[in-house]
């Protein structure tokens, strides 16, 4: 027997199982929650990517560009952490057309290669039978992701790696201008699924954009701290970091949430 006590998911002591009520919906993150990227490499992507060059005035070279491309976006990285998202399709006009460099494709066509080179994308560990096991319960999904890809990249990808799902919607921090923790991506979260705050649960792996982010808007938060052997998650939990003083679930991996909801 298992039981969620205090703010861990715990072994149950005396025989006693705490029980949660059910939310309506939960709403997930993308990185390291539901997927991850293994075997990340942004060269991988710009050598894809000279596939589909027509002009190369510098005569660059795909680590040349790499390069270029990867000090423009630790210029910008501030906004970022001021809470403001850079759109990729934006990103790679500013970054390509300022060295010279056109495509026989769209950027909408060039953000798919140049993600899918750089990593094809894989299921964490569970997560795929978890999400059936919440369609069985009949408890509604949403995504709610802080990423530069564009929503309709991010949904041809959940839907490639995890084509069961029943995801009402996708949004991407992208197509919204704000990154989480702010309140806003949220709240219309909650107008799309049609719901009150208190009728659904959020889980993510980043104690502030998604723990903190979701119990700012009312959410109940999910702190999700599974991982992957050999995998780094430079996004998640941070080793010394404090508990929230809210009232939060904590879970190891995606099979403890069944056995809390049970």
């Amino acid at each position: 027997m298992r039981q969620f006590f205090n703010r861990e998911f715990t072994p149950a002591k005396a025989g006693r199982k705490v029980k949660m009520k059910k939310p309506e919906m939960i709403i997930f993150d993308y990185g390291h929650t539901l997927l991850y990227e293994p075997g990340f490499d942004v060269l991988r992507g710009e050598r894809a990517a000279f596939s589909y060059i027509v002009e190369n005035p510098r005569h660059l070279t795909a680590e040349q560009v790499s390069t270029a491309v990867q000090e423009l976006f630790g210029e910008l990285q501030g906004l970022r952490e001021s809470g403001i998202e850079i759109h990729e399709w934006q990103f790679m006009r500013l970054a390509y057309e300022s060295l010279g460099i056109k495509f026989c494709i769209s950027y909408p066509e060039l953000e798919e290669v140049i993600w899918d080179a750089i990593s094809p994308g894989a299921v964490m560990p569970g997560a795929d039978k978890m999400l059936a096991y919440l369609a069985k319960e009949k408890i509604r999904t949403a995504v709610i992701s802080n990423i530069g890809w564009s929503g309709n990249a991010l949904k041809n990808r959940m839907n490639r790696l995890l084509p069961d799902n029943r995801f009402e919607f996708i949004m991407a921090s992208s197509e919204y201008v704000v990154r989480k923790p702010n309140r806003m991506l949220f709240e219309i979260a909650l107008q799309k699924a049609g719901l009150a705050a208190d009728r659904v649960w959020y889980c993510g792996d980043n104690k502030k954009a998604d723990v903190e982010g979701a119990h700012g808007a009312g959410i109940y938060p999910v702190w999700y701290q599974g991982s992957v052997p050999g995998e780094e998650n430079t996004f998640g939990k941070r080793e010394g970091e404090e508990k929230p003083a809210f009232d939060y679930l904590c879970i190891q991996d995606w099979g403890q949430l069944p056995l809390v909801l049970g």
